[in-house]
């Protein structure tokens, strides 16, 4: 080695924690012992969790670069810088361990530059035993020797005191030293190519995959995806400072106009942000309509930053998309996403949805469960199937068919058995079940596959299409390429856009009649209480009951099971359980958990058991064409007929399923058959003089005709009956005579009343539809008026 030779390095070398070195005289300076923050080599051998045995020695002919006592540097960044280079050639990352200052002026007189795997971490600090570590780093210090000291001279230059060559843990080959913390620097040149490709709107593993590309590999790089990743935040934050005002400043000025605009910010809107949220009045009041399912997409990448546009948004009465809120995440923390769901909760009133729909994030779940500990949470099965097609590719390229096995598997499976059967031979079949990532979204398929969803409302006509809210709020509008100042231009059309799809879907509503396809009362009923779209649904499933057949399966007294399949292909069956007294059905398809509209299955069952009308608990407001009204309208007593229809069938299938069991008990033997036909004998005289004795109101053309009763007459006659009853004789026979008389006035006293009842609310809703139609008339003039201008 060149004695006394100045050596100059002007490169900078990554430094890490500092550790302990001792010297006689002077100040020494014991730094915070902390391990390297980033350095994910683990590889080449490296031990992490304790000392390895042997004595490890740098191979090859490294005369030229390797330090010996004596040789001299212009300064102490040139001795790390070279300590650095040798280091990085060798396969092993270096760090600054402690320094010493001289006692007359404080300036620092010597260094210590040390292996990376130098000491031993102390787990009893004061900084780490008080409180509870959630993600623990790895062991990575093994005590080793290895460190290079330099002492300043009299004429300023630094030499070297002392040099360890040897190391206790085995070395890091070339192809894996770009992973060492000390030797990952983002040169000025892979800087200019990130911030260009960070502009078009790329991310950190795209961006990576084209520095590979441009470099020739990972090894030639230089940095790791997560150097990438830091580097981009970190650009991304200074370019944000202020341009971030403006939204501050549309945000302050929305509320001026309006103080029902609801915005906030996290952390000092002066200084340092984090996180902002806003929902306009109008977003506000859409959720307490249609807030019972929610969807948080953060998949819109708005900016040239790629900060984070992340709406909430739900579906309205017409099925289209409708906003609740949107925020702007700098932070995307878990402490991030539960400041900003508290945030959002505390605008909607603190009223928490019945379910949520989020991108595939463990940190966005972590913040649902805490702050929505009672809402279904679901991941968005459209994005998970987007990915599945990156890292499946290349099963996708070599086998044509799997895409559509496993789209099957996933939708179309009918039970939780079944599914997991067809996962595992799926996976089996295609050599697939040690395939990390699949295994990760398996082990989390109750919160993406439909077949453990179905029991929750998600306002989804249907499993295996995607729903129009998730995504698609802002598309057409905002992308990669649009920046802050074009933003709220920009959001401001969406919203006019959707507004104005609202508006033109009430007006079909209220204006066009949908056509009927069948006789059925309940197709007229759903026509004039649904939306537009939302009957068209609500009609397919009624005209499907057409090619199903509903056999009885059994019965328990109370409910009866049905199994309904089309005509032979009867092990294809779906189960239905119908309580008559009660008027409940359920599906073992679940179709009115999930979406809020009656299956066709259960239809199948109303129509061979006289269900002439839909029962109103089956009538969700959120999907009728008053979803928006504060009247709130008894929709079975919407129209006389209406409720004649449903009270008949109650009674009907009542009767009849009494008379089954009274039939089944009876055909057992001789004696019962006797004694159950004179009972039916008796019943049938009964019944016959019931209806003569009865005052029905009369039907007419299947409705009923309302009598005009005079309150004057009415008054006499109630009197004169009453006279008539106590001038009789009171003997027993009179005494029934007279109470059959009265009840039957008093059943059709109460059957006017019904009616006068009915007309009231007719009238209440037809004073509704009509405002709902001045509205729709006022929103168009102003949409004209816009359109003139």
């Amino acid at each position: 080695m060149m004695d006394n030779e100045v050596l100059e390095f002007d490169i900078g070398l990554g430094g890490g924690g500092e550790g302990e070195y001792d010297d006689d005289g002077g100040d020494i300076e014991h730094p915070m012992d902390e391990d390297e923050l980033g350095d994910s080599s683990g590889g080449g051998g490296v031990g992490d969790g304790g000392v390895t045995a042997g004595i490890y020695l740098p191979e090859g002919d490294l005369s030229d670069l390797e330090p010996c006592e004596g040789m001299e540097f212009e300064s102490e960044e040139a001795a790390k810088a070279f300590y650095n280079s040798y280091a990085r050639r060798v396969g092993f990352s270096t760090r600054v361990s402690s320094s010493r200052r001289s006692r007359r002026d404080g300036a620092i007189i010597q260094r210590q530059f040390v292996c990376a795997k130098e000491g031993f971490r102390n787990l009893n600090e004061k900084r780490t035993k008080d409180r509870e570590i959630k993600r623990p780093r790895t062991i990575t210090r093994v005590g080793c020797k290895a460190s290079l000291s330099v002492k300043m001279q009299d004429s300023g230059k630094w030499v070297v005191s002392g040099f360890v060559r040897e190391h206790n843990h085995e070395l890091v080959p070339p192809d894996q030293v770009h992973c060492l913390r000390s030797h990952r620097q983002i040169s000025g040149a892979a800087k200019t190519l990130i911030d260009t490709l960070q502009a078009a709107g790329m991310g950190p593993r795209r961006i990576m995959s084209a520095l590979i590309k441009e470099y020739g590999g990972i090894s030639k790089v230089g940095f790791t995806e997560v150097d990438c990743r830091n580097y981009m935040r970190n650009n991304r934050q200074r370019s944000l400072e202020g341009d971030i005002q403006l939204v501050l400043d549309y945000l302050r000025q929305m509320h001026a106009e309006n103080p029902n605009f609801f915005y906030a910010v996290q952390g000092d809107e002066d200084q340092s942000i984090n996180n902002v949220f806003w929902a306009d009045p109008k977003a506000r009041m859409n959720y307490t309509f249609f807030g019972d399912t929610v969807t948080f997409d953060t998949t819109y990448r708005s900016n040239r930053y790629r900060l984070p546009f992340a709406p909430f948004t739900g579906v309205n009465h017409h099925g289209q998309p409708v906003l609740f809120g949107c925020a702007f995440l700098i932070n995307e923390s878990e402490a991030s996403f539960v400041w900003l769901f508290k945030t959002w909760l505390m605008a909607m009133s603190g009223r928490p949805p019945v379910s949520i729909t989020t991108d595939h994030d463990s940190v966005i779940r972590s913040a649902i469960i805490e702050v929505f500990p009672e809402t279904r949470h679901r991941f968005c099965k459209w994005h998970i199937f987007k990915k599945c097609q990156e890292k499946l590719s290349h099963i996708f390229l070599k086998y044509p068919n799997f895409e559509a096995e496993f789209h099957k598997c996933v939708n179309l499976t009918e039970s939780i058995e079944e599914f997991e059967s067809c996962w595992s031979t799926l996976v089996d079949k295609y050599d697939l079940r040690d395939h990390e990532w699949l295994q990760a979204i398996y082990s989390s398929c109750r919160h993406w596959v439909p077949v453990y969803l179905r029991d929750t409302f998600f306002a989804e006509m249907s499993i295996t299409q995607r729903s129009d809210s998730m995504n698609s709020y802002f598309d057409g509008y905002i992308n990669a390429s649009t920046n802050l100042n074009q933003f709220f231009k920009l959001y401001e059309k969406a919203l006019e856009s959707r507004n104005e799809k609202e508006v033109r879907a009430d007006y079909d509503t209220m204006n066009t009649l949908p056509v009927l396809r069948t006789p059925s009362p309940m197709e007229k009923q759903a026509s004039e209480l649904y939306t537009r779209k939302i009957f068209m649904r609500f009609q397919e499933e009624l005209v499907g009951t057409l090619t199903f057949m509903a056999s009885k399966a059994d019965d328990d007294g109370e409910v009866i099971t049905y199994n309904v399949a089309k005509f032979g292909e009867e092990h294809k069956g779906y189960y239905v359980k119908f309580n008559v007294l009660e008027m409940k059905a359920t599906c073992s398809c679940q179709m009115f958990e999930f979406s809020g509209l009656l299956c066709r299955h259960v239809l199948a069952v109303f129509r061979v058991t006289n269900v002439l009308t839909l029962p109103s608990h089956y009538i969700l407001k959120r999907w009728t064409r008053n979803a928006k009204s504060n009247v709130i309208l008894e929709d079975h007593s919407c129209d006389v007929y209406t409720y004649y229809l449903e009270s008949h069938t109650v009674r009907y299938n009542t009767l009849r399923h009494e008379a089954f069991k009274f039939v089944d008990e009876g055909a057992q033997s001789t004696e019962t058959y006797d004694v159950a036909m004179d009972a039916l004998q008796e019943a049938a005289r009964r019944v016959s003089q019931a209806m003569q004795n009865e005052g029905r109101i009369p039907i007419s053309n299947g409705k009923l005709r309302s009598h005009v009763v005079n309150d004057e007459s009415h008054a006499n006659y109630t009197s004169a009956c009453q006279e008539e009853c106590f001038s009789q004789h009171t003997s027993k026979d009179d005494l029934d005579t007279n109470i059959r008389k009265l009840l039957n006035e008093l059943e059709c006293a109460n059957r006017k009343c019904e009616i006068y009842r009915s007309n009231l609310l007719s009238v209440l809703k037809a004073v509704e539809d009509h405002k709902l139609e001045l509205s729709v008339k006022v929103e168009n003039i102003k949409i004209s008026m816009k359109d003139g201008i």
